[in-house]
């Protein structure tokens, strides 16, 4: 199981962090191990002092494929989670000023919460999905699945040119606007409509 990653998939995320918008999917790549599920606490790693969420629609991947047209995409994802794309971003920072890969920003040990995953067909509307994260009872971020600059179809078919996907891959979609740091002793609660998916601590 691999996770995938979009990046800069929201026009005003791209313009909060002073990134040009994409023409083409941008996409980065986290370990297995970067996942953390069940509401498990995330544990502030000593190597950053600025760890930022960013929360992002998950979806999961169900057939095995590459080189899938885009007409074919919408067959290869039927469950949705939440998920949060913690970020080192002194780290990251650190590595874009020195023209450096930033997988040691992204790529750390728990950096991957995830929450249980459902079917698709439990939503009103799978292309209009709306999703909100709260820091300490106060929402941070909220978003729209079709916000999207690229949605799954797209992803899945420009991806799967680059990388063959495999049942049981995660994608992260990108996050929206509202990006910013975690301390130890914050709460972390994220919803799909009004369902809660997941609720856990920084520590």
């Amino acid at each position: 199981m691999k996770i995938i990653c979009i990046g800069r998939n929201y026009i005003d995320h791209a313009k909060e962090m002073k990134s040009p918008v994409p023409k083409k999917p941008v996409f980065f790549m986290k370990p297995e191990t970067a996942l953390l599920t069940k509401n498990r606490p995330f544990y502030y790693p000593p190597f950053s002092k600025e760890i930022h969420y960013e929360v992002e629609l998950v979806f999961k991947i169900t057939r095995n494929g590459k080189h899938i047209r885009k007409e074919f995409a919408d067959s290869y994802y039927k469950e949705v989670g939440l998920g949060i794309d913690f970020t080192a971003r002194d780290l990251q920072r650190e590595c874009k000023e020195k023209g450096l890969p930033w997988e040691i920003a992204k790529a750390f040990t728990d950096s991957a919460p995830v929450s249980e995953i459902f079917p698709v067909t439990k939503l009103k509307d799978k292309d209009n999905i709306h999703f909100h994260l709260e820091k300490n009872g106060k929402i941070v971020q909220q978003g729209v699945s079709s916000d999207m600059i690229f949605n799954m179809e797209d992803i899945i078919s420009y991806v799967s040119q680059f990388v063959m996907l495999r049942m049981g891959d995660l994608v992260f979609t990108g996050t929206p606007v509202g990006v910013g740091p975690v301390k130890i002793g914050d709460s972390l609660v994220g919803f799909i409509e009004d369902k809660e998916m997941f609720n856990f601590e920084v520590k």
